[in-house]
């Protein structure tokens, strides 16, 4: 199956994972993004960049909080970077691990009927 985006995986110079996403985050995608992680096989701390991503739908805010979920339980450090505002309220697990920065976090909507 073709992975509607792509993962870019590096280590900064702190040690920290990054996983950088590319393409959008909807229902379609969702399980290969979560086949892409494996909390067991990173280190302490992780980044998930969603710079040039787009998270759609609420499918795709279930597999964030999904994933911090797993990250959380093998008592690893996740941060969520650059989600738009609307995915940070709709995250319940994940909502503190998002790491805010007003000047460079997206402004969009995602695609669900939580938000009027």
């Amino acid at each position: 199956m073709l992975s509607i985006f792509t993962l870019v995986l590096y280590d900064d110079e702190k040690g920290s994972r990054i996983h950088e996403l590319n393409g959008p985050l909807f229902f379609g995608s969702v399980k290969n993004f979560l086949e892409l992680f494996n909390p067991d096989n990173d280190p302490d701390d992780v980044i998930i960049e969603f710079q040039n991503s787009r998270v759609a739908d609420h499918s795709a805010i279930e597999a964030i909080d999904t994933l911090a979920e797993r990250y959380i339980k093998a008592g690893k450090k996740l941060h969520l970077r650059h989600l738009s505002i609307e995915c940070r309220q709709l995250l319940t697990k994940a909502g503190d691990l998002v790491e805010v920065n007003v000047l460079e976090d997206p402004h969009y909507h995602v695609a669900d009927d939580q938000i009027a």
